[in-house]
C-alpha cells in the first residue's frame, strides 16, 4: 500500500493515532460520562463497518499507525468482530486496541482476539462493588472482573485498566487500584476527572491532580518515573519492587497537548481533531455520495490542519464549558 504524506496540523503535530467511536450507545450510565437521559443517534447516521474501514485505511495511508475502537460501549455494536477483522487486515497498522467497560468482554474476548484485536483497556473505577455500581449507574462489578480475567487468559497485549479519579468518590482507593499493576500483567492508568459528564457536575474541586495521585500511591509503593514516549497521553511510573507500571493522565492539571498525535472519528462520521474542541468535520456526506479517495483525503487533511492548540487554550476560551460534548458521544 502506498503511504502518502503524513497528516500535520498548523502547530506541526503529526497524527499517528486514530480513535474510532463505533457507537454512542452504552449499557452503563457512568456519572462522569453520560447525561441522565441520553439522546441516541439514529441507526441510519452511524457509519457502516465498510465506511469505517475505508476511512481507517485512508488514515493509515497518511501515516496513522495505531487504531483504538471505543464508543459509547463498542461491544454493544452488533457483530463488532467483523469490523475488527476488517481493520486488522489494514497494511502498516502497528497497534490495534479497544476501550470497553468490560460487561460483555468475558463472552467476546476469544473471538475478538481471533479476529485480530491486539490490546484491550477496561474501565474499572472502583474495587468496591457497591461503589462501582453507583459510579456506573448500576454496572455489575463481577461481570467486569470476569471480563478482565478473560482478557488476560486470551493473551491481549497490552492489557490496561482505566480509573477516573473523583474527589470525594473513589480517591480513597487509589493505592488499592495501583496494587492491581504490581505483578506486571496489567497496567493501571489513573485519569484526572474531565468536563465531559453531560450533566455539568464537573468542577476543579472534584479533580484529583496527577501529582496527588502519585503521592498517594507512594505512601504504599516506591515508584520510579519512566520515559514518556512522544505523543503518549500518560506519564508512566514503574514499581521499584515490582514488575508492573502505572500511568497518570493529567489532561487538566498538566495537559500533553504540545505533542498530541491523536485524531478521533465519531460514530456518525465526524472527524474530531481535539477532544476538548466543539469543532467536528462531517465526513459522512462524502462517504455516501460517491466521493473519490482523493476528495476524502483532502477533506481529512483540512480537518487535521485545523486542529485546536489544546485544552488550556480551549478552557480559557469557553469558561462555561458549554461546548463540551458528553464523553459517550466520542469515546475519549
Amino acid at each position: 500500500m502506498c503511504v502518502l504524506s503524513v497528516l500535520t496540523d498548523s502547530f506541526g503535530r503529526v497524527a499517528r493515532k486514530l480513535r474510532v467511536s463505533v457507537t454512542d450507545r452504552c449499557n452503563f450510565r457512568c456519572q462522569f460520562c453520560m447525561p441522565t437521559h441520553p439522546v441516541w443517534l439514529p441507526h441510519s447516521e452511524i457509519l457502516t463497518f465498510e465506511e469505517i474501514d475505508r476511512v481507517a485505511s485512508l488514515f493509515v495511508r497518511m501515516g496513522v499507525e495505531n487504531i483504538r475502537l471505543s464508543g459509547g460501549e463498542p461491544l454493544m455494536r452488533r457483530d463488532i468482530e467483523q469490523l475488527v477483522e476488517l481493520l486488522a487486515a489494514i497494511p502498516n497498522l502497528r497497534g490495534f486496541s479497544m476501550t470497553t467497560n468490560g460487561f460483555l468482554l468475558a463472552e467476546k474476548a476469544s473471538s475478538l482476539k481471533r479476529a485480530g484485536l491486539k490490546g484491550v483497556t477496561v474501565s474499572l473505577h472502583s474495587l468496591k462493588p457497591e461503589r462501582f455500581s453507583e459510579i456506573t449507574g448500576g454496572g455489575p462489578f463481577g461481570k467486569v472482573i470476569e471480563g478482565i480475567k478473560a482478557a488476560k487468559s486470551s493473551g491481549f497485549q497490552p492489557l490496561k485498566i482505566n480509573a477516573v479519579i473523583i474527589r470525594g468518590c473513589n480517591d480513597g482507593e487509589i493505592a488499592d487500584l495501583a496494587s492491581l499493576a504490581v505483578e506486571g500483567d496489567v497496567t493501571v492508568r489513573f485519569i484526572e476527572y474531565m468536563p465531559f459528564d453531560g450533566e455539568r457536575h464537573w468542577g476543579m474541586d472534584k479533580v484529583v491532580s496527577g501529582k496527588e495521585i502519585v503521592d498517594r500511591i507512594r505512601e504504599r509503593y516506591e515508584l520510579v518515573p519512566a520515559p514518556r514516549p512522544a505523543g503518549s497521553t500518560a506519564q508512566l511510573y514503574e514499581f521499584e519492587d515490582g514488575k508492573g507500571e502505572i500511568g497518570i493522565i493529567t489532561s487538566i492539571t498538566q495537559p500533553f497537548c504540545s505533542d498530541c498525535d491523536r485524531i478521533r472519528l465519531s460514530a456518525d462520521g465526524k472527524i474530531v481533531p481535539c477532544l476538548f474542541d466543539k469543532t467536528g468535520f462531517d465526513l459522512r456526506p462524502l462517504l455516501r455520495t460517491g466521493a473519490s479517495d482523493e476528495t476524502v483525503l483532502n477533506f481529512m487533511r483540512h480537518a487535521v490542519l485545523h486542529k485546536a492548540p489544546g485544552v488550556e487554550t480551549l478552557l480559557k476560551k469557553y469558561p462555561q464549558l458549554e461546548h463540551i460534548r458528553p464523553m459517550h458521544t466520542i469515546g475519549g
